[in-house]
C-alpha cells in the first residue's frame, strides 16, 4: 500500500467534501434572501442523510458482485455496514475505508445537486424523504453501472464493463443523473410563485466565492478518480484547469454578444459548466481537447439555460441547464476528442477511432437518461399524492427560511431589504 497515493486519495475525499459547502454557497447566492437558509440546509442535509444509507446498503448496491451477473445492482448485503472497511488489506491499492468515503462524497455531491431544482417551494421533509428514496433506486444503481469494474471476484456494472463507456469521475452517474433528476423534480413541483419574475439573486458576490470552492474541490472530485498520485492525475488536473478557463471564456463571449456585458453570475456559471463536461473526459482527451470541451460548455449551456422559459419549467438555479446539458456535451465528446495517448487509451473520431466510441457514449447517455427520469418522476408523484411535496402558497411568498425553520439569514430588517 502506497503511502503517497493514499495521503493524495485523503486529500481528494477533504477537496469532495468541500464541495458540498461550497454548492451550498453557490446555490445559496443566487436565491432571494429569504430562501438562503433553506437552500444551503438542503444541501447539508441530503448529502448527510445519503451518508448514512451509504455504510447501511449504498456501498454494496454500488460496490458489490453484480446480482445475477447482469450488471444492474450490486449486492445489498455484501458489505452492509462496512465492517470490512475496518480491516487492514495490506495488498489493496488504497484502504477500503478510504475508497468507501471517498465515492460516500459522490453520492452526498450528486444528491446536493438536484436540490437546486426545489429552490423556495419543496417541504424540508419531503426533501429528506426525496433525497433517500433517489439515491437508493436511482444514484447507487447508476453508480453502479458506471463505476463498479469487474475483477477476479466481483462482476462489474454493464456501462463499464459490457457496454465499454468512458466516464472517468462521473458525467453519467453524477451529472447528467443529476441534472435530468433536477428536470423531473421541478415537473412535478411546478413553477414558483414568482417564477418569471424580478427575483434575482441576492448576493452574487457569494455565488462566485461558491463556484471558486467548487473549482478547487472538483481537483480531488477529478484527478483524485485516479486512485493514485501519478501521471494520469496530473493529466487529469491539468486538463480540468484549462476547461474550465475555456468555460469561463466562452460563457463570457455569449454573454457579452447577446446581453452587451460580462456579468458575474454568467462568469461563475461558464466555470461550473465546462468542471461538468471535463468530468467524463479529463482522463481521455488531451489538454487542446479539453480547451475545446471546455470551451463548447461554456457555449452552449449559456444558451440552454433559456430554455426553462421557453418550455415552461422552473429551474431557477439552472441545474438542467448546466449539469444535463454540460454532462452530455463532455460525454458525448468524449467519442470526438478522446486519444488513445491520453490515460483511458481510447480513440474517437479525430484520432482513428471511427464512430464506435460516440456509438458507446451514445447508449450510455441516452441509458442513464430515461432511467433517471422516469424513476425520479415516479419518486417524486409518489412523495406528491402522499405526503406532498410544495409548501404552503403564503409560506413560499412571505420566505421558506422563517416557516420552515425558523430563522432569518440576516436579522437587520435593512440588511435583509437591501439583500
Amino acid at each position: 500500500m502506497d503511502a503517497g497515493n493514499v495521503a493524495w486519495i485523503l486529500t481528494s475525499s477533504a477537496l469532495v467534501a468541500l464541495m458540498i459547502p461550497a454548492l451550498a454557497l453557490f446555490y445559496g447566492g443566487m436565491v432571494s434572501s429569504r430562501r438562503i437558509l433553506n437552500m444551503m440546509i438542503m444541501c447539508f442535509g441530503g448529502a448527510s442523510l445519503v451518508a448514512l444509507l451509504w455504510v447501511a446498503f449504498g456501498y454494496s448496491l454500488v460496490f458489490g458482485d453484480s446480482v445475477g451477473g447482469l450488471g444492474l445492482i450490486g449486492n445489498p448485503f455484501e458489505f452492509a455496514g462496512l465492517d470490512q472497511a475496518l480491516v487492514d488489506d495490506p495488498d489493496a491499492g488504497i484502504p477500503l475505508a478510504l475508497f468507501a468515503a471517498f465515492q460516500l462524497l459522490f453520492a452526498g455531491v450528486t444528491t446536493a445537486l438536484v436540490a437546486g431544482a426545489a429552490a423556495g417551494r419543496m417541504k424540508y421533509g419531503a426533501w429528506l424523504v426525496f433525497a433517500g428514496l433517489w439515491a437508493t433506486l436511482v444514484y447507487f444503481p447508476v453508480a453502479h453501472w458506471v463505476f463498479a469494474f469487474s475483477n477476479d471476484t466481483a462482476t462489474g456494472g454493464w456501462i463499464a464493463n459490457t457496454l465499454g463507456a468512458v466516464d472517468f469521475a462521473g458525467g453519467t452517474a453524477v451529472h447528467m443523473n443529476a441534472g435530468v433528476a433536477a428536470l423531473a423534480l421541478a415537473l412535478v413541483l411546478g413553477k414558483s410563485k414568482d417564477w418569471g419574475g424580478k427575483l434575482r439573486p441576492h448576493n452574487r458576490p457569494l455565488v462566485l466565492v461558491g463556484a471558486g470552492l467548487l473549482w478547487i474541490g472538483w481537483y480531488g472530485f477529478n484527478a483524485g478518480s485516479a486512485l493514485a498520485a501519478g501521471n494520469a492525475a496530473s493529466v487529469v488536473f491539468l486538463n480540468t484547469t484549462v476547461a474550465a478557463c475555456a468555460g469561463l471564456i466562452g460563457w463570457s463571449i455569449v454573454d457579452r454578444l447577446r446581453h452587451g456585458a460580462v456579468t458575474s453570475l454568467g462568469s461563475a456559471s461558464g466555470i461550473i459548466a465546462a468542471l461538468v463536461a471535463i468530468t467524463p473526459a479529463c482522463g481521455a482527451v488531451s489538454p487542446i481537447g479539453a480547451i475545446i470541451i471546455g470551451a463548447i460548455a461554456g457555449v452552449v449551456c449559456c444558451l440552454a439555460i433559456e430554455w426553462k422559459f421557453r418550455l415552461g419549467f422552473d429551474d431557477s438555479l439552472d441545474v438542467v441547464g448546466v449539469h444535463l446539458v454540460g454532462g452530455i456535451i463532455g460525454t458525448l465528446l468524449i467519442g470526438v476528442f478522446a486519444t488513445d495517448a491520453a490515460p483511458n487509451g481510447r480513440s474517437g473520431l479525430l484520432y482513428g477511432g471511427g464512430f464506435e466510441l460516440l456509438g458507446v457514449q451514445t447508449i450510455a447517455t441516452v441509458a442513464v437518461l430515461a432511467y433517471s427520469f422516469i424513476v425520479t418522476w415516479v419518486i417524486a408523484k409518489l412523495i406528491q399524492i402522499t405526503i406532498g411535496l410544495r409548501i404552503p402558497e403564503e409560506h413560499e411568498v412571505a420566505g421558506i427560511d422563517e416557516h420552515a425553520h425558523a430563522e432569518r439569514a440576516y436579522e437587520d430588517e435593512d440588511l435583509e431589504a437591501r439583500a
